[in-house]
Formats: C-alpha cells, structure tokens, sequence
C-alpha cells in the first residue's frame, strides 16, 4: 500500500489545519501518527474498517479523524492547535487497531507515509 500525505503546514496557535492521506488501497486500520526530533512515534488516531474511530487523549476534543473511502483518502481535523503539536505527521495503514494506534500483523509496525510537517508559533 502507498500513502501520501499532504495539508501539512505552519499555522498561528490556535489555528486548524486539515491533513490528508490518499491510499493507494485501504486497510483494515487506517491512522495518523506523530513525531518530533528525539521522540518516538507517537499515534494520534485510528479508523477501522466498521467506522470505529479513536483519538489519543491529548487531541481529544481537537482533532477528528475521518475516512473517505469513495476515494481511498484518510482525514485528520485539527482545530485549537497549540505549539506542542508541532511535529511530522505520518499516515498509517495496519492489519489492526490498537485503541488510537493501527499495527502491522501481531504489533509490528504499520505501513508509513512519508510525513507532512506541522508547525504551530
């Protein structure tokens, strides 16, 4: 499968950005992850085949996820950014969902995109 992202961008604290990830094929679990220089990869939300969308805790309320699936493209809202959001943003296709993250087969990783950066001053 081949993701690209794209939506990516710098913006005011306080400003929405709205990313996108067309696939080439969906999967199972289509998500967002993010990740800052010297971070791990952290996941941000998560969509399965039934709908079933989850969003970490410190996003919640914020960002929304959201799958197109006419057009294979996956969707994360944000809104009321804030500077620690600031990071590179990956989409990810997986077999599974685990809570706001999607994994590859028995937790390995998931398929990445190549990552649209986010910048909130």
């Amino acid at each position: 499968v081949q993701l690209v992202e794209s939506g990516g961008g710098s913006v005011q604290a306080g400003g929405s950005l709205r990313l996108s990830c067309v696939a080439s094929r969906l999967t199972y679990c289509m998500g967002w992850f993010r990740q800052t220089p010297g971070k791990e990869r952290e996941g941000v939300a998560a969509i399965d085949g039934g709908g079933r969308a989850t969003t970490a805790d410190f996003v919640q309320g914020r960002f929304t996820i959201s799958l197109d699936s006419a057009t294979n493209t996956l969707y994360l809202q944000m809104s009321s950014l804030e500077p620690e959001d600031t990071a590179r943003y990956y989409c990810a296709a997986g077999s599974e969902k685990r809570g706001f993250r999607c994994s590859g087969d028995d937790d390995q990783a998931p398929t990445w995109g190549q990552g649209t950066q986010v910048t909130v001053s």
